[in-house]
């Protein structure tokens, strides 16, 4: 029975230290695999606004359901903006990234790390109470002993 006691804090700091682990490669996972999409989006021709002059058109806005399912461009982050090519004088969807996007990102990554700081500060009290239960009980034995 004796060895069954500091078994379960060792055992709790592990599932939760395996859990934080979990949940921070799960976001950096997501978060590598929005850049592979971002850069590996497949274009048949070189778009206008990559080889000319162009003026933004509109500016960088969510798209809408039937733009997520009718325009390539809306797939890697979710956010167009309409491009006019000087040259050609064609307009053009490109894929952007929304500064409100961006924020509820970096919100989302700042409460995952805070949520994972708590965690780990409640399992840092917990076994200092008990290694401080442990001191006390050695100390109590010894001056029984005597």
């Amino acid at each position: 029975m004796g060895s069954r006691g500091p078994a379960r804090p060792r055992g709790c700091v592990l599932y939760a230290a395996l859990g934080a682990l979990a949940c921070g490669l799960r976001l950096a996972a997501a978060m590598v695999a929005s850049d592979e999409r971002r850069s590996a989006s497949p274009v048949a021709a070189t778009a206008c606004w990559q080889v000319e002059d162009f003026v933004v058109a509109q500016e960088c806005t969510q798209c809408t359901s039937f733009q997520v399912k009718t325009i390539a461009e809306c797939s890697p982050t979710g956010f167009i903006e309409k491009i006019s090519c000087a040259t050609s004088r064609r307009d053009e969807f490109k894929s952007c990234r929304s500064a409100v996007m961006e924020a509820r990102v970096f919100w989302k990554f700042v409460g995952t790390m805070m949520c994972v700081a708590a965690v780990f500060a409640v399992l840092v009290v917990c076994r200092q109470r008990v290694l401080d239960r442990k001191a006390l009980e050695k100390v109590r034995k010894q001056i029984e002993s005597i």
